[in-house]
């Protein structure tokens, strides 16, 4: 309705999907190589993950096929840890090594620790308490941007009254049609090269956030293929 378009016409294919339980660097490899091969064949990824680890690959690999290339990142965490559980690829070191190949911009974030915040870029990151005083904070993480945009999306940057099917749900995110339509903004304005969406643990008692996450996905292609 908000676009008067219909996405899935441009074509949507579901590959198949990486199941990489050994390491989480060998699961960053297998991504990077499946991200490089589809922007080879001059695809849109779409990359739909369980933890942020699987966004690490998808990162280093738009980072080397587009120049002035920023990363958005939506969450409600910093995961800006450089080693966490043994592991610099910890789903909690996502966005430290992300700011390893490109820049980074951060958005919703209303949790992290103290081992976090010198790697904080303070006129970069723009958190949910901030946010909710002053909307023309949206506008000034726009301004960040450079001409390329990859944006990812971890589930938890929602506030868990809508999106409680997540593995550390944070009070006090933002509304739904509040973010939707800043990334609605970024798409308008900059050049969005591919997106993923993170950190769904989907619940048997309740499917709402299911649908929540599936309707993420087709509005943002709905914005992509839809506004001039």
């Amino acid at each position: 309705m908000e676009t008067s378009s219909e996405a899935h016409l441009k074509g949507i294919n579901t590959i198949a999907p990486i199941l990489e339980k050994e390491t989480p660097e060998k699961l960053v490899k297998d991504v990077y190589d499946r991200i490089i091969s589809l922007l080879s064949d001059k695809k849109f990824p779409v990359i739909i993950g369980g933890n942020h680890t699987v966004s690490i690959g998808a990162i280093k690999a738009f980072s080397e096929y587009f120049e002035n290339l920023t990363i958005l990142q939506l969450d409600a965490h910093a995961d800006l840890r450089q080693i966490y559980e043994g592991s610099g690829f910890n789903h909690a070191c996502a966005m430290a090594r992300a700011h390893e190949f490109a820049p980074i911009v951060q958005v919703g974030v209303r949790s992290m620790s103290a081992e976090e915040l010198p790697f904080v870029e303070r006129d970069r990151i723009f958190f949910s308490h901030e946010l909710y005083y002053d909307k023309s904070l949206y506008h000034r993480a726009l301004d960040k941007l450079t001409g390329n945009v990859y944006i990812t999306i971890d589930l938890d940057v929602f506030d868990p009254s809508i999106m409680p099917s997540t593995g550390t749900p944070e009070p006090g995110g933002p509304p739904y049609f509040e973010l939707l339509h800043f990334m609605r903004d970024v798409i308008k304005s900059r050049n969005v090269v591919g997106f993923d969406v993170v950190e769904l643990c989907p619940s048997e008692t309740n499917k709402s956030p299911d649908f929540i996450a599936a309707k993420i996905i087709y509005q943002l292609l709905s914005y992509r293929f839809s506004i001039p």
